[in-house]
């Protein structure tokens, strides 16, 4: 619990000082430890390191200046207290995979095609950039589905057609599910989520892991609630796994797109490896 309240302390200070972009050594200074030991603890309870947590407190406030129609790139930065609009174009790039220019437009020079097809577990909507998949989700309401598409890039322009990477992807539900590597997909996300939906892409079809062993293949074995939270914004049903994370208790948890759907989904691919054995963690 000592470490707890530190590292809540440190949190506050952070928060509290972000705009200072405060070092390793002056956040350390601030609850009376050691760099060394201060980076090794908050990282063991954040999930992050400081540094990489400054840096989201930091991204996310000037996303909040950004939203304002007046503001510049360079107000942005000089708000959120980095010393330039090459840092905040840097954070923008390793953490949002996008500049802040393209940010404040919402993706508006981004082509979207979507469409809506059948799969074994009901309606899916998919959608794709030149890049690869970029969206996917089950539609048991079709305008709701193409809502939350939209509400994901509010200035890109979307047209209604099957493209090749969709015909691609639309094929394993009935191909080799051996080939899934071969998709292309186009996320953006943290880099700690890019890690979490990395790391789905590893479980093999037919098993199923928990977040606190998928937590440990990302050897940061205390961050299971940061990994709950990076899967439940999985931005591609399906194809990156989600539905193969249950709890250690062995019940298999919520899914965003339905706790049944998830279950159905693990017994279909269970029988399609054609091994009892599949079910075991």
């Amino acid at each position: 619990m000592n470490h707890y309240n530190t590292i809540a302390t440190a949190i506050d200070y952070i928060r509290e000082h972000f705009k200072t972009q405060p070092d390793l050594q002056e956040m350390a200074a601030a609850v009376h430890m050691s760099p060394f030991h201060f980076q090794r603890v908050f990282s063991e309870w954040a999930g992050v390191t400081p540094k990489k947590f400054l840096q989201y407190l930091t991204l996310d406030y000037a996303k909040g200046i950004l939203r304002q129609e007046k503001v510049t790139v360079f107000d942005a930065a000089f708000e959120a207290g980095l010393s330039g609009t090459g840092r905040l174009h840097d954070l923008f790039i390793n953490i949002e995979s996008m500049t802040p220019g393209e940010y404040k437009n919402g993706g508006k020079a981004l082509h979207i095609n979507y469409s809506f097809a059948e799969s074994p577990f009901g309606n899916i909507l998919v959608a794709s950039t030149p890049k690869g998949i970029c969206h996917m989700a089950f539609a048991d309401d079709p305008q709701q589905a193409l809502q939350e598409l939209t509400t994901q890039f509010p200035h890109a322009q979307f047209t209604q057609m099957v493209d090749l990477i969709q015909q691609n992807t639309l094929y394993l539900f009935t191909q080799d599910w051996n080939r899934l590597s071969e998709i292309k997909l186009h996320l953006k996300g943290t880099e700690f989520q890019l890690k979490v939906w990395e790391a789905l892409l590893k479980i093999p079809l037919g098993k199923l892991t928990t977040y606190s062993q998928l937590a440990a293949s990302l050897e940061n074995p205390n961050a299971s609630r940061a990994v709950g939270s990076a899967v439940a914004q999985n931005p591609v049903a399906f194809l990156i796994p989600c539905h193969r994370v249950i709890k250690a208790s062995g019940d298999t948890g919520q899914y965003h797109w339905g706790s049944t759907r998830k279950s159905a989904m693990i017994g279909w691919e269970a029988a399609k490896k054609g091994d009892n054995d599949s079910w075991e963690i």
